[in-house]
């Protein structure tokens, strides 16, 4: 699927994407695999913008995501959630972040700490 076609899906149809797409990511970021985890980062990327876009009919499944089994569905969730739920957002990271630390982990603490300093770029 092309992101392109996501805003041809249902809510249902977009959440589940969206966290097919963001474990397989964390799964292969954390197996060291960059060059297939970049080709899904974009595509997770994708998703999370299009959720952010449908507003109030998604926010609630995606804090559902928050903690959901996968790491990278975690991670992912939380940072769409960041601009509507920043508590539980903070938390999510702040769990991702504690030892043992994996590159999920890693992206999770980047992230909040961009977070907390301001620093952080909009599309993240």
């Amino acid at each position: 699927m092309k992101a392109r076609d996501l805003k041809t899906l249902g809510p249902e149809e977009l959440i589940a994407r969206f966290r097919e797409v963001s474990a397989r990511h964390g799964r292969l970021l954390n197996a060291r695999n960059t060059r297939a985890a970049n080709k899904e980062y974009v595509l997770a990327a994708a998703a999370r913008t299009e959720l952010r876009a449908r507003g109030k009919e998604v926010e609630k499944r995606l804090l559902g995501l928050l903690t959901d089994a996968e790491p990278g569905t975690r991670y992912w969730a939380a940072t769409a959630a960041l601009t509507f739920a920043p508590d539980e957002a903070e938390r999510a990271l702040a769990l991702l972040a504690e030892p043992p630390l994996s590159l999920i982990g890693l992206s999770a603490a980047m992230t909040l700490d961009a977070w907390k300093n301001g620093t952080l770029p909009p599309e993240e």
